[in-house]
């Protein structure tokens, strides 16, 4: 039996209490699919900036009636601390464990508006930690990011060694990581950070212009349009499937003293390039039935874009007993038929 099989059952058998900020997004949303699925108690908190409540409908499909009914949703954003409070409250009991995942995603983004960047990144962090603070959770683990690492050139990405950063989005999560860190020295809140290395799965927006590569991809291939790729196809990232991600927090959530107070990576640790991405895309359509014929288009490299990025994740499998379930291909075919559900 896994580490995350045995957590599972013990919150199975001992229900907890939880509060995912950003529920309504991506990644928050997968996040209380499990729980619920875990018939655990759980309060959203999100203001639809960037999520939808179309997220929020799909999950409640996957579930039973008695497991929706745990859910209490908080339409409020990070940023007011009465928002975050009333989201905290809503259980006379309190809540055990805080996922942090509201935020505004986005390198680009990030350097067409850094002043919104930096209001949801680190104000809406500083906000919902000095509502955990006060609360007084057994845990806070946030979303973290891999862009933290910047300009350090070396590979595998280590967590005790970063560069300087990038965009100003890399800027905002190395602060969190920084806040963080004093709020446990300084009040004893327990804070877990989990820099994520493109995340990719069912539920991430394929529309818009800061969506994801994979998404962004898929939508176009499902269309017969251009595939637009920055630079010569041959920058890497290290991909990692969204129930990988689950498994990290819920056992980053629940880990023993020495796992706290931590910052780890979360991805598969292998490397994957945008041209062997764009085979296995076309792979996995082609198995569902959809045949894309056309060759992608180069462009330029886009900035604050690093060439390079692979995860040691030695620390959380050590730590946590992190094992990543989900391979590139693996993860690729079981989220393409949710994706062409939702484009068709």
């Amino acid at each position: 039996m896994t580490q995350f099989q045995k957590i599972k059952q013990e919150l199975i058998n001992s229900p907890k209490t939880w509060l995912i900020t950003g529920c309504a997004g991506f990644i928050g949303s997968n996040l209380l699919e499990m729980l619920l699925l875990l018939n655990q108690k759980v309060v959203g908190l999100d203001n639809f900036s960037t999520g939808h409540q179309h997220n929020l409908d799909e999950v409640a499909t996957q579930l039973s009636s008695q497991q929706w009914q745990n859910f209490h949703f908080v339409k409020g954003d990070i940023r007011e601390l009465s928002d975050c409070n009333k989201a905290l409250s809503h259980y006379e009991e309190g809540v055990d464990y805080i996922l942090h995942q509201a935020a505004l995603g986005s390198v680009p983004r990030s350097i067409a508006d850094p002043l919104l960047t930096n209001s949801a990144n680190i104000t809406g962090f500083l906000t919902m930690l000095t509502a955990a603070k006060d609360s007084k959770v057994k845990s806070f683990v946030y979303a973290a990011s891999s862009s933290t690492y910047g300009d350090h050139p070396g590979l595998p990405k280590v967590e005790e060694v970063i560069g300087k950063p990038l965009s100003p989005y890399a800027v905002t999560k190395y602060v969190n990581e920084l806040y963080a860190d004093v709020f446990y020295k300084t009040y004893g809140l327990n804070c877990t950070g989990l820099r994520y290395f493109n995340v990719f799965g069912k539920r991430q927006d394929p529309d818009g212009a800061y969506a994801a590569v994979i998404p962004k991809w898929t939508a176009a291939m499902i269309a017969n349009e251009a595939v637009l790729i920055n630079g010569d196809g041959e920058t890497s990232r290290d991909f990692c499937f969204i129930e990988n991600v689950v498994q990290a927090n819920i056992l980053a959530a629940t880990a023993n003293a020495a796992g706290k107070n931590q910052v780890y990576n979360v991805a598969l640790g292998d490397r994957t390039s945008l041209n062997s991405l764009f085979a296995s895309l076309k792979i996995a359509l082609q198995a569902n039935g959809i045949e894309y014929q056309q060759s992608p288009t180069y462009r330029d490299f886009r900035a604050g874009d690093v060439r390079h990025s692979q995860a040691d994740i030695a620390k959380a499998k050590s730590l946590l007993g992190f094992e990543p379930e989900f391979k590139i291909q693996q993860g690729i075919d079981k989220a393409m038929p949710w994706y062409i559900n939702f484009l068709s």
